[in-house]
């Protein structure tokens, strides 16, 4: 049996840490380098670029992150794999091998392409593929944008496989976040594609990594009892033969690995109990995590079955422009205020602006001590089809002009006062393809691509329905706190769906979370939610409440008017709401009578 892969993050999307791959390098014995670049967010935005100028459309300064290191990994046999390629993998390939041939390296560059499915829209819908949106159900069709980018999710296989052929450095397109560490693992392990719960326990493990410092502290509810928060470092996965693994960091970097760092990375950006890649589904609540030692968290129990038949298609398009500004409000009379600057600010609208968002953030205290303590932002968003409309409304000198006319003390964010040019606004179309339809393959520098079959198994797999809670158990006395107080979140995006999840360290708040936090506490605790479909899913082992979100995004987050705009503050906003806890577990937590 060979021994565990030892896989190292460092990126977990387009504009993380720049001075990463310098930090892992300085850092602990590793087999594999691993960068995750691309979010729907940043696809959109590269999308822009890559219309705009077809040999761009990767992640170009991953090359200067990378440059300096070449012959450190030739010399110490590590390999690299990304997703930084974006829109042209093929594009980074060969300036990759200009920087290697420059630098001496002798290091092997391959690409996986077949995730670019702009060109062949067309051929799918005459071959009956409707493309219907996961969300809506509408076919493409029927969209009205014209899709400016196309890709499919491609799996590990292809990184597997250009491993196996000897490629020093994998540059990929779009496949799935957890790829990049699943494809590695399998090569490593020389997996069967059928051994599904190795493949699951290797997905699960890419999964908590692909965000790089998250699993390390980063955006983790519990921050102010992780150690050295100024700088995480980025987590590593130890994958053993048999889809096992461990969680840790290197030992030189700031931040600390958790059962519960863990925990909220498993739970963030999911869909419910049932992960679908393209190599497998896990069934994630088989998934147990349990502290392994100072900052290392194992990972056991994952269970795979069969991929779906089909396979996610990130569609984007341009629905036209935005810009955006700030001014400011300060008490007394805050809500007077406002609305005259709202019916100042929407006076006389150019033909052409189809909307304009106006949202107002925070709350002035009654007493305030500070300047700032009395003063609420507003966000004023204004959209359009056409730049030419936002550019004749001109946000910025419409707010510069209200200084002398308008409310007492009116300001705004004067950074952007002569600024704020129209930005392209990208819309998002997710929809399914056939597996059997997307082209997979390797291609070297030498010539030979290597096409990769489709899975030879698959099946449908539906989400687990579990049943609303009955009627909560006596706890005793009961105190009105911040749920946070108890309990951990994370909240993130997929596509117009924004997903949360709620856990607690404590064992014994289990049973009264998962009693309290019903889909109708839920809605009454988030009143945004009030009108949208809202799913509910339990994770016994996890200690969690997962919800989805349905629609709270709009159609995604590169293009909704939201301030929270893939709604990565959610778990925090409802953290903050106060509900009844009972006394004693709140004892429990004060008294430091829970390890985390």
């Amino acid at each position: 049996m060979s021994r565990p892969i030892r896989i190292a993050n460092f990126s977990g999307y387009l504009g993380d840490r720049y001075t990463a791959v310098d930090e892992v390098m300085a850092g602990d014995p590793v087999d594999v380098l691993v960068g995750d670049y691309l979010a729907e967010v940043t696809l959109a935005a590269l999308a822009s670029r890559h219309r705009a100028d077809p040999s761009r459309g990767y992640v170009e300064y991953f090359l200067d992150q990378i440059t300096p290191h070449l012959p450190a990994l030739a010399a110490r046999g590590m390999k690299v794999v990304t997703n930084a390629g974006g829109f042209h993998p093929a594009g980074l390939a060969a300036a990759l091998r200009e920087r290697i041939e420059a630098a001496g390296a002798g290091l092997t560059v391959a690409c996986v392409e077949g995730d670019n499915v702009l060109s062949r829209l067309p051929e799918y819908a005459q071959a009956g593929h409707a493309l219907e949106n996961l969300d809506t159900g509408a076919p493409l069709s029927s969209w009205g944008v014209v899709p400016l980018a196309a890709n499919a999710y491609l799996g590990g296989r292809g990184i597997a496989t250009a491993l196996a052929e000897g490629a020093d450095i994998v540059v990929c397109g779009r496949v799935t976040d957890a790829s990049l560490t699943a494809g590695p693992a399998a090569w490593w392990h020389d997996w069967a594609w059928d051994d599904w719960d190795a493949l699951a326990g290797a997905v699960t493990a890419g999964h908590i990594i692909e965000c790089g410092p998250q699993a390390v502290g980063g955006n983790f509810s519990g921050f102010t009892r992780i150690a050295n928060m100024l700088l995480p470092g980025f987590p590593i996965a130890e994958i053993a033969a048999d889809g096992g693994s461990v969680i840790t960091k290197h030992a030189r970097d700031g931040g600390e690995v958790t059962v519960d760092t863990v925990t909220a990375q498993l739970v963030y950006e999911i869909q419910g109990p049932r992960y679908l890649n393209p190599d497998v589904t896990v069934h994630l609540d088989t998934v147990r995590v349990t502290a392994a030692g100072k900052d290392r968290v194992a990972l056991s129990g994952a269970t795979g079955s069969p991929p779906p038949p089909s396979t996610k298609v990130a569609v984007f398009g341009q629905l036209g422009f935005s810009t955006v500004n700030t001014v400011y409000v300060t008490a007394p009379d805050v809500d007077a205020k406002i609305e005259l600057l709202r019916a100042q600010i929407s006076r006389e609208l150019p033909e052409g602006v189809d909307a304009l968002e106006i949202t107002r953030i925070g709350t002035a205290a009654t007493d305030p001590e500070t300047q700032w303590d009395a003063t609420v932002a507003l966000r004023v968003m204004a959209t359009s089809r056409e730049r030419e409309a936002l550019t004749e409304l001109n946000l910025a000198q419409r707010l510069l002009s209200l200084y002398l006319q308008s409310i007492p003390g009116f300001y705004h964010d004067g950074g952007a006062a002569f600024g704020g040019s129209p930005r392209p606004r990208i819309d998002y179309w997710p929809a399914l393809l056939p597996m059997a339809a997307v082209g997979h393959r390797v291609v070297f520098a030498d010539g030979r691509v290597l096409d990769i079959a489709p899975p030879s198994e698959t099946a449908t797999v539906a989400q687990p329905v579990h049943p609303e809670p009955g009627p909560a158990e006596d706890t005793g006395p009961l105190r009105r706190a911040p749920l946070g107080s108890v309990a951990y979140a994370r909240s993130g995006d997929k596509g117009g769906n924004a997903n949360v999840g709620i856990w607690v360290p404590d064992e014994r708040a289990w049973p009264w979370l998962r009693d309290h936090l019903s889909t109708a506490e839920l809605r009454r605790l988030v009143p945004e939610v009030k009108d949208l479909p809202v799913v509910r899913h339990e994770f016994p082992r996890l200690k969690a409440v997962h919800f989805v979100l349905r629609g709270l995004l709009g159609t995604g987050g590169s293009s909704n008017l939201r301030v929270d705009q893939v709604g990565k503050a959610v778990g925090e906003y409802l953290r903050a709401k106060h509900v009844l806890i009972p006394e004693e577990l709140l004892t429990r937590r004060e008294n430091g009578d829970v390890a985390d």
